[in-house]
């Protein structure tokens, strides 16, 4: 009688159950691990770091500049000489050395260089995200920080267009400058009287403090996301990099602010 341990070793092995790849998958990936679908995005010329730099770095040059500019208004509380012998002396500054002028091109290359890198890195960072996120949206982020990061292009076209008409207001004096805008002549800055003119119109006062508000948001989240791409990992370093992210736009916002405000009250006058 038959060992019923040999029938059962007799018995053949029932054949391998056949794996199918998944759906969508494609078969020559599976054997020789090369994806070859179309729909794969190649990789980008620029890489997503090198984005984040440029507007690191362009962020910084403006958040400086600003910085200055705002000290400079700030002569507007002494009387008018000193904030037009100021205007004037920017125009003058270093010559013979550089021409008439020549220190404000210098900084007007810089800043319009800065100004279309620090807008085109915006541009590709915010559709090569919007692309990898695809329809998905966050929910329940409601605080300060997490609004300005959701709306840095909203605020950064608010700017733009607050950055055009500040300059036809009271650097070229063209289109919605105030009447009488006085433009420098033999010698002669009238950087105060402009002032004072535009400012005396309380919808361009309100336009200017609105903007500040918008470039405190701006900055801070800014000046927040500076740090973080620079690399800065130390607790310390990251912590004084939060405070200056916060009193470097609070102090801008506050000094600039001042100045329609006093026109609007007639403290300057």
């Amino acid at each position: 009688m038959a060992d019923p341990q040999d029938v059962k070793d007799a018995e053949p092995a029932p054949a391998p159950t056949e794996r199918r790849p998944l759906p969508g998958a494609e078969p020559a990936a599976l054997t020789t691990g090369r994806v070859r679908d179309a729909r794969v995005r190649p990789a980008p010329k620029v890489p997503s770091w090198v984005l984040k730099i440029i507007m690191a770095v362009t962020g910084t040059v403006f958040a400086l500049f600003v910085l200055v500019h705002m000290i400079g208004n700030l002569k507007i509380f002494m009387d008018p000489e000193h904030l037009n012998t100021y205007a004037y002396w920017l125009r003058t500054a270093f010559e013979p050395l550089l021409p008439y002028e020549g220190l404000l091109w210098i900084m007007r290359i810089v800043l319009l260089v800065c100004l279309v890198a620090h807008i085109a890195a915006a541009v590709m960072i915010s559709s090569r995200a919007r692309a990898s996120r695809g329809t998905h949206k966050r929910r329940g982020m409601t605080n300060l920080r997490s609004f300005a990061a959701r709306n840095m292009l909203v605020t950064g076209t608010v700017l733009l267009a607050f950055i055009i008409f500040h300059l036809l207001d009271l650097t070229l004096g063209k289109a919605v400058a105030p009447s009488g805008y006085q433009h420098i002549e033999n010698g002669q800055a009238y950087a105060y009287e402009n002032v004072v003119a535009s400012f005396s119109r309380w919808p361009v006062a309100a336009f200017y403090m609105f903007a500040l508000l918008v470039l405190f948001v701006h900055l801070a989240h800014g000046l927040w996301t500076v740090v973080q791409d620079l690399g800065a990992t130390g607790r310390r370093t990251r912590a004084v990099g939060l405070f200056l992210a916060g009193a470097i736009p609070l102090a801008i916002l506050l000094g600039n602010i001042l100045i329609p405000i006093a026109v609007l009250t007639g403290v300057v006058k």
